[in-house]
């Protein structure tokens, strides 16, 4: 089967922050990869920004040096390393003067009526500043977009804050708020999967769906963004928009159209109708984890704290916690959440378990009738399992097997799947604003992830302690197991 590439229009694409992490490890591979598929236009323009004196020759230096690690073994990708990089240009700017936004802002409206996207891959709080001259130099008007990456702000009254700025400069339908997780081919196949066919949908409520886990796990540990994460912790930084995000998709209503409001307009009724988390009961339904020394991907690693370099920290870096939406099609269904640093594998997955048979006919010596299980894997091998009984093969009575119905895509398509960065940014040039989120439901998960941050700095229980390399603290295993319940491990 093959795989049909769709060329996007024409566009100037403005990386603020060209020359950090993000920028050089997905945004550049991102776009050299969509270049070699051919869906870039040869008259597109990549253009970064940042205070580093580098010039237009420096820049794709730098470039070229981090693509070629990061497209090693994609040789077709690499080959047309060499006309990507003639396309990148470089303006040495400070966000916060005026110096060098002339001559920038003269740059761009030379090539008026051609897509311009400004990707801010800055901290939040250059935001605003950005955004401000990119209004003072005209280049807010249509056919501008602006995207934005998280965390949008710390609580409720900082994301309105950063909203209400950008807003300003610019209107509403060209802001794209990015989460990387909904460009990711599994969650996009979790829509066919329930809307195009018959065989789910009837069966995806709480007459059929016992429980619903989301996991999303990372073996590595701070990396390069410690100042960033000891003021965030792991609520904010995945659980407020990756893991409530896949929620949404998983619990969302049928939208009217396969729109980009159509779609947000569902997700936000579930982001309204998530319960509340009392401070009374987030000692019982909530976990917090900070990992210690231990071993993780082969070989020891330190812990938290000293990869932090500081003696005592209360920052969260593993979240379990049990919500629940309160409608008529998932009530009394729970949702298990649980994301966590230093943890044995990284994988991030969404497992749809379903309700026992309400009597079995079986004999106990075919063995235990155990429940079916949707599992969408969406890192690594992209892919779905469903989990169904049949009859271990061969003589000698019926025996019962728990096996999967697997298909990877990788296998399925024998091709290349797009990353999620590289999808979104193509989605960003069109103008489909589907897979990113709106104003009002980055405020309704601050609304519901406020308390419980606000109910922990009550309690002032520091994070539960677990060794690197395990799956977090053994209150996460109570939180799930009180409720007669497990988590889904992976055994085929």
């Amino acid at each position: 089967m093959t795989v049909k590439t769709i060329p996007v229009a024409t566009f100037d694409l403005v990386i603020f922050g060209g020359t950090g992490d993000l920028a050089l490890r997905k945004l550049l591979p991102g776009l050299l990869r969509r270049y070699a598929d051919g869906q870039i236009p040869e008259d597109s323009r990549i253009i970064g920004v940042a205070r580093d004196a580098l010039g237009a020759d420096g820049y794709r230096a730098k470039v070229g040096a981090a693509l070629e690690r990061a497209c090693s073994g994609e040789e077709a990708v690499r080959a047309k390393l060499p006309a990507f990089l003639s396309k990148l240009d470089y303006h040495a700017l400070d966000a916060t003067k005026d110096a060098g936004w002339d001559d920038f802002a003269a740059s761009l409206t030379s090539a008026d009526g051609r897509v311009r996207v400004f990707y801010l891959s800055t901290s939040p709080a250059l935001f605003v500043d950005i955004c401000n001259r990119l209004r003072d130099h005209g280049l807010n008007g249509e056919p501008s977009r602006v995207v934005i990456e998280k965390p949008i702000g710390h609580d409720s009254a900082s994301a309105a804050q950063i909203n209400n700025a950008v807003g300003a400069a610019f209107a509403e339908g060209q802001i794209f708020r990015i989460d990387h997780y909904l460009g990711k081919e599994t969650v996009q196949n979790l829509l066919a999967l329930r809307f195009a066919n018959i065989l789910f949908e009837p069966l995806w409520n709480a007459n059929r769906i016992d429980h619903v886990q989301i996991t999303v796990a990372e073996t590595v540990g701070l990396e390069k963004r410690a100042s960033y994460y000891d003021t965030a912790g792991a609520l904010r930084d995945m659980v407020q928009n990756h893991l409530l995000q896949l929620l949404c998709m998983v619990a969302m209503e049928p939208p009217a159209a396969l729109s980009a409001d159509a779609v947000r307009d569902e997700k936000l009724k579930v982001l309204r109708s998530l319960r509340p988390i009392r401070a009374d009961e987030v000692a019982q339904i909530t976990v917090r984890g900070q990992y210690k020394a231990g071993a993780s991907s082969g070989g020891a690693v330190p812990g938290y704290l000293e990869e932090l370099g500081r003696a005592d920290s209360r920052t969260e870096t593993f979240v379990a916690l049990k919500a629940e939406v309160d409608n008529w099609r998932w009530a009394g269904v729970p949702f298990y959440l649980r994301t966590g640093k230093r943890l044995p594998e990284r994988v991030s997955e969404i497992v749809i378990c379903f309700r026992d048979v309400p009597h079995s006919i079986f004999e106990d010596s075919a063995g235990p009738v155990v429940p079916n299980k949707l599992v969408l894997r969406l890192q690594p091998d992209e892919g779905v399992k469903l989990w169904l009984m049949i009859k271990d093969p061969g003589p000698g009575g019926l025996r019962l097997q728990h096996v999967p119905l697997d298909m990877s895509f990788a296998e399925a398509f024998g091709v290349h799947q797009p990353e999620a960065y590289e999808r979104l940014l193509m989605d960003v040039v069109r103008g489909n604003q589907t897979l990113f989120m709106r104003r009002d439901e980055v405020e309704a998960a601050w609304k519901w992830v406020d308390p419980i941050l606000d109910a922990w700095e009550q309690l002032r229980d520091p994070p539960k302690p677990y060794t690197a390399g395990s799956w977090g603290p053994s209150a996460a295993v109570a939180l799930i197991e009180r409720d007669g319940r497990t988590w889904h491990e992976d055994a085929a």
